[in-house]
Formats: structure tokens, sequence, C-alpha cells
């Protein structure tokens, strides 16, 4: 786990790579439609702008939002209200207003007196302000990413800010075979990452459960799964369609096949 100071020098990297970006893009680049259901480029950095603000005590805007299909559920209909509410403005305003909020932000987070134990939100449950700050990374980085997919430009895929998110994602492999694709006990599925982050993983089922394990190489599992960065966070977070991915080559396949398309189909934890 990294350190209080080193998860907040990790927020800073990744909103001042998101900054970065934003400056490149023109305004209908800011319009362009993500793979982050119903949001476009500009949508995105609305939301964490938003999760920022609430952070930081700042009401939301009173404002209603439009339904559309890609509201599951009142968390869901919460950011569509900031987000809906920013569709008015320019991507460079909106790109101000996330410099400012995460100016604050870093200022609460960076003062000598700070509370990392103090208690937080997190998404999932009650937790401080240091079991926040993971989520936070890994939120903003995942939606950089949906922002530079959707216009051809990659980056930040390197460093450690992407290293936390991608461990986040990376850890919920075992809930995926476990629970959705549910193998018999013993079965092993190897994972194998290319590019920025490489790694590789093995799950195995146990008891009818999942979990990691370091006694078999991935490319010896029963299934192996191998893709790029880029591949497995589209996977992961529900971005794309899985069946299209998992088919137009984008994954490789060794061992069961079968068993590894149904995991690789089903890696998305988020929606």
């Amino acid at each position: 786990m990294p350190t209080d100071r080193e998860l907040v020098d990790q927020l800073t990297e990744v909103w001042e790579s998101l900054g970065d970006f934003g400056d490149s893009l023109s305004e209908s680049e800011w319009k362009t439609p993500t793979e982050c259901p119903g949001w476009s480029v500009q949508d995105n950095l609305a939301h964490v702008i938003a999760i920022e603000s609430t952070i930081l005590d700042r009401p939301a805007p009173d404002h209603t939002a439009p339904g559309g299909t890609h509201i599951k559920n009142d968390v869901g209909a919460m950011n569509e209200i900031w987000v809906d509410w920013y569709r008015t403005r320019s991507g460079a305003e909106v790109l101000a207003d996330f410099r400012e909020v995460t100016a604050a932000r870093l200022a609460q987070l960076n003062a000598a007196d700070h509370d990392f134990g103090a208690d937080s939100w997190t998404p999932i449950g009650p937790g401080t302000v240091r079991d926040a700050l993971p989520f936070r990374i890994f939120d903003t980085w995942v939606h950089d990413q949906d922002m530079r997919r959707a216009v051809d430009r990659p980056g930040g895929a390197a460093g450690p800010a992407a290293a936390t998110a991608f461990d986040r994602i990376q850890s919920m492999a075992p809930r995926s075979v476990g629970k959705k694709v549910a193998p018999p006990d013993g079965t092993t599925i190897g994972f194998t990452i290319a590019g920025p982050q490489a790694r590789s993983f093995t799950v195995r089922m146990e008891a009818k459960r999942a979990g990691f394990v370091d006694d078999v190489a991935p490319e010896d599992a029963d299934a192996h799964v191998s893709m790029d960065l880029d591949t497995y966070v589209r996977l992961g977070t529900g971005r794309g369609d899985p069946d299209v991915i998992v088919t137009t080559g984008d994954v490789g396949f060794s061992g069961d096949e079968d068993l590894g398309r149904a995991v690789a189909r089903t890696l998305n934890f988020l929606f």
C-alpha cells in the first residue's frame, strides 16, 4: 500500500496529466462520445469535478437532469445532475473548473494538519480519507483513459497512478472468475497483460471461491488469456461490447479457449 504522501502525489500526477490532455482538445473533441455509457469527453471531466466538489462539501447544482438508459441507480442519477448541468458550458470552461476544484482538494490534502485517518465516504461504504484516495486515483484515471480513447490520443498509462488504478481492476479478477463463471474447483485461469503496467497473474477456484495463486504460471493454467492494458481496462470497466472485443483479435487464448472467452467476457465489475 502506498503511503499517504505517495497517494497524494499519484492523485496530483493523474490530475496534472488530465489537465494537460484537456489543453490539447478542440471544442468538437470535448463533445465526442466516449465508451463510458451516455457520456462525452466533457461529461467525463464534469463527473470528476462533481466528486471532488462533493468531497469539499460544495452543494450540487440546483438542476434537474433528464433520464437516460445509461442511468442505472440513484448514484448514477446524482452523477447526472452535475454532468448535465455542465453540458451548456464549453470544454475550456469545464477544464477551468476542474483545475480550480482539484487545486482546492490538493490544498486540503497537502495541509500540514490534514487527518488521513478521518472519516470519509468511499464507493464501498464508510472509510477514511486514506481509504478513499486509491478510489479517487482509480476513478480519475479510468475516465482519463475514456477521454483519451475517444479522440485517439493515448497517454497516462505509465507511472504510479496508473499502477494503483490497474491494481484495483486486477483485484476484481477473482470475483469475475468465481461468481460469474464459477468453473470447477481446481480450475486455473492465467492472465498476461502487455504494454504499460505489464504483469502476469493466475486465479484458481478452491472451495467454490476464486483467488490469486503463485504456484501456477499463467501460460500453464487451464485457460490462458492475454491482451494489452487498454483492452483489459475496457473489459474490466464495461467499456465497449465484450463480445466484440473478445472476437476481434484483441484478446488471445490458449488452453481451454471456451473457458478463457467466458472469463474475458465477464471481467466488468462496474456496471
